[in-house]
């Protein structure tokens, strides 16, 4: 059984780079199919992360302002440093399990970053994990 976030996170997770653009975090979300993109820096720290709900507001109040035909260009110039939440709580890999989910439940929080004490990001913990550490202890 999985006891701590290393044993149940998802190891080196797509992310951004600072410096990218609206436009590529867009991309990279319906490319990969996920909900949550963590921001780092050049040498891989983390800084920040971009979540679907972020996404969807910043392009509806692109489209709302410009209207659609004028998404693409806009997203081009918005730097992912301007939108991403960089106050997001993160967790380490040795952290137990049973401290995350208590976090998760209370703050209703879709993901966390996992970063090593030297602040590299080397994962990423879903609420999905949770559901498929539950489907297994439930088999």
């Amino acid at each position: 059984m999985s006891q701590n976030v290393a044993d149940l996170m998802t190891p080196n997770p797509f992310s951004v780079n600072i410096k990218s653009t609206l436009h590529d975090a867009h991309n990279l979300m319906k490319e990969k199919n996920v909900r949550h993109i963590p921001v780092i820096d050049e040498d891989g720290a983390f800084v920040g992360m971009l979540t679907q709900k972020i996404m969807v507001a910043k392009v509806m109040g692109i489209m709302a302002t410009f209207g659609a035909n004028a998404l693409q260009r806009k997203e081009k110039l918005t730097k992912v440093e301007d939108i991403m939440v960089s106050d997001f709580i993160s967790v380490t890999p040795e952290q137990p399990l049973s401290d995350v989910v208590k976090f998760f439940v209370d703050n209703r929080h879709g993901c966390m970053p996992v970063v090593s004490e030297q602040g590299q990001l080397v994962g990423i913990l879903t609420s999905s994990d949770f559901v498929r550490l539950a489907a297994a202890l439930l088999s």
